[in-house]
């Protein structure tokens, strides 16, 4: 009741400043219509009637203008006052309620357990040891929930060695799923149904996130008497402004007894473009830390709310199968992947054992979750191992920048690295278009045909020729799919996995563009006859070659194909008066039986690589 009293105190100081402010406000432009009319009717006193009520018309709408444009400045002002206000408020009372949890539970160690000591454990916030096959993988000696929030400093174990897969909270999800389909009156209610299957501080905290998530606050609808101390006005506060995400995640981590902190800081968040400085307060952005598993761990509720999407989008009859996801990635958020996106005023909530600087993270290269989520990394050109990457001993240096410099031929080159269990499955897409024109063609061809794209090994590359000295920007895509999606050609949406501003001068070369074939990675140069072993059964296999300044048509002739057992075998020639130049070759097959690949009478092949051939022939 106390707390209730002191937010409703708060909101009251709220409303009357607001009030004041606007009555000042009016009463200032009041003084100042007056002053105004008073001046134009002394110097249209000789004209007739007419002029001076034009006059006065026109003053009367230039003085709304200004008096709703000082409201709405002033709007803002009070805006980031309040939120202000609000913050330090819930700041306060979750020390308050963490104090009285750990009061009331040193009471409860000395009644239970006879003065010795307390042990976090049976719903309490420390580990818990689990057995063999429950839902959590900690195995952990239980520890004591510290009274009082400890030091910032980096996190021991790694996110992946508290759990690998977020199945293990599927329970956890539900229930925070359910409680989300009704509104509680009060904190208390709200989180007494949310950790009343808790066993471990992980779970109460995985238990707030995705009941935050999973509010679809575009959907909601608020009624308009809510009571300031309720769940359901803080949302509808988050939705209007004048709440946010972490203030929160704050308030009801202390209502679970969790210690939790709000960071304030700079992100790569909308609108940001690799190579911009953090100047001013455009990319300002707030975020949570919480103690659970003996260390600070990062949580940005609100990059990882719920979105809807089409899972079937563009599947002919699917097209109402829909589904809600959540980005797991910003939950108890490794602090070497944390800091590619985000970076703290206050330089120890790095929580990196080396700090970095501003500057050192406007350079690093600008990725999103989805990398992280593919296990994606810049090896080193002398070491792939994603460690040696890391701002963490041994070494601080990263080979990739967000903003890369060609040589004078406009050629630079972008590697990712990928885990070696997902390399048969990840697609890759790439866009490059100029960076103020927003245009992503030269002379009439794509930039796209000024990118090679390859994989060796686990590695791609992406090696950039800009055709001409300017600024570029390349966009990276990718997409996990089973052999069997990508034969069968079903759709497949790529998201953005990082981007790169590239800055090409004083260039020595002309460089021409690649030949147009289908989009995706080249294979190596090669010889007049390609092999392939089929591991199913294929068919219809097709080839078609492509010259810069040659029809296709015309050089269709010079592909065929043959199959004997299981082997695929594509022999090309060229035409006799070509001796020199650039071909790219692209094939295509379908799977045998495929019923998803017939489209009315039609069927639909679907692109299995491509081939940049260079031609060079004596005599």
């Amino acid at each position: 009741m106390l707390h209730r009293a002191e937010e409703d105190a708060l909101y009251r100081q709220f409303a009357k400043k607001r009030a004041e402010e606007e009555t000042q406000i009016s009463e200032q432009i009041r003084e100042e219509w007056e002053e105004e009319l008073q001046k134009l009717t002394s110097r249209l006193q000789n004209n007739n009637g007419h002029s001076l009520n034009k006059e006065k018309a026109h003053l009367e709408k230039n003085m709304t203008i200004k008096l709703d444009k000082k409201k709405e400045t002033l709007t803002r002002k009070l805006l980031e006052q309040e939120r202000q206000a609000t913050a330090d408020l819930v700041d306060k009372q979750s020390k308050e309620m963490i104090n009285l949890i750990s009061e009331k539970l040193f009471e409860y160690q000395k009644q239970t357990n006879d003065g010795s000591e307390y042990t976090a454990n049976n719903g309490s916030n420390g580990f818990s040891k689990q057995k063999s096959g429950s839902r959590s993988n900690l195995q952990m000696v239980s520890t004591v929930y510290p009274a009082q929030p400890p030091q910032p400093s980096a996190p021991v174990l790694s996110k992946s060695e508290l759990y690998t897969d977020p199945f293990v909270f599927d329970h956890i999800d539900q229930v925070a799923i359910n409680v989300a389909k009704e509104d509680q009156g009060t904190f208390t209610d709200l989180v007494r149904q949310l950790i009343q299957p808790c066993e471990t501080d992980i779970e109460k905290a995985r238990a707030i996130f995705r009941w935050i998530t999973v509010k679809n606050l575009n959907t909601m609808q608020f009624e308009d008497n809510l009571s300031h101390d309720t769940p359901m006005f803080i949302l509808r506060g988050i939705k209007h402004g004048t709440e946010s995400y972490h203030v929160l995640f704050k308030r009801l981590c202390s209502y679970a007894g969790l210690h939790c902190v709000v960071i304030k800081g700079y992100s790569k968040s909308a609108g940001y473009q690799p190579g911009l400085k953090f100047e001013d307060n455009r990319f300002r952005n707030s975020w949570n830390a919480v103690y659970v598993a003996g260390g600070w761990r990062f949580v940005q509720c609100n990059w990882g709310a719920r979105h809807l999407i089409n899972f079937n989008q563009g599947v002919k009859g699917k097209s109402d199968s829909l589904r809600y996801e959540y980005d797991d990635h910003y939950f108890l958020t490794d602090p070497r992947e944390f800091i590619f996106e985000f970076y703290p005023l206050q330089h120890d909530w790095q929580l990196l054992k080396r700090p970095i600087t501003l500057q050192e993270f406007e350079e690093m290269p600008f990725v999103r979750s989805l990398f992280f989520r593919y296990g994606l990394y810049f090896p080193n050109p002398n070491n792939d191992n994603y460690d040696e990457i890391c701002f963490d001993p041994p070494n601080r240096s990263i080979s990739c920048k967000a903003v890369l410099h060609t040589d004078s031929s406009g050629a630079t080159t972008v590697r990712i690295g990928m885990p070696t269990k997902l390399t048969p499955s990840l697609i890759f897409h790439y866009n490059l278009k100029f960076y103020e024109k927003e245009q992503d063609e030269f002379d009439g061809v794509s930039l796209k045909r000024y990118v090679m794209q390859s994989v060796s090994s686990n590695v791609v590359s992406f090696r950039v020729h800009a055709p001409v000295s300017g600024i570029y920007i390349m966009d990276i895509f990718a997409n996990a799919t089973t052999p069997r999606e990508y034969i069968t050609g079903e759709p497949m949406k790529f998201k953005s996995v990082s981007k790169f501003k590239i800055i090409a001068t004083d260039l020595t070369q002309t460089m021409i563009p690649l030949p147009s074939c289908a989009s995706g990675e080249w294979g190596s140069e090669s010889n007049l006859e390609i092999q392939f072993r089929m591991s199913r059964p294929l068919t219809d296999f097709m080839a078609s070659l492509h010259k810069n300044g040659v029809e296709e048509k015309k050089l269709a002739k010079y592909v065929s194909c043959y199959v004997q057992d299981d082997v695929v075998t594509f022999l090309v020639k060229f035409p006799p008066e070509h001796t020199t130049g650039q071909y790219g070759l692209d094939i295509y097959c379908r799977e045998v039986g495929n019923q998803a690949s017939i489209v009315g009478e039609k069927q639909l092949l679907t692109h299995t690589c491509k081939y940049l051939i260079n031609l060079c022939r004596k005599g």
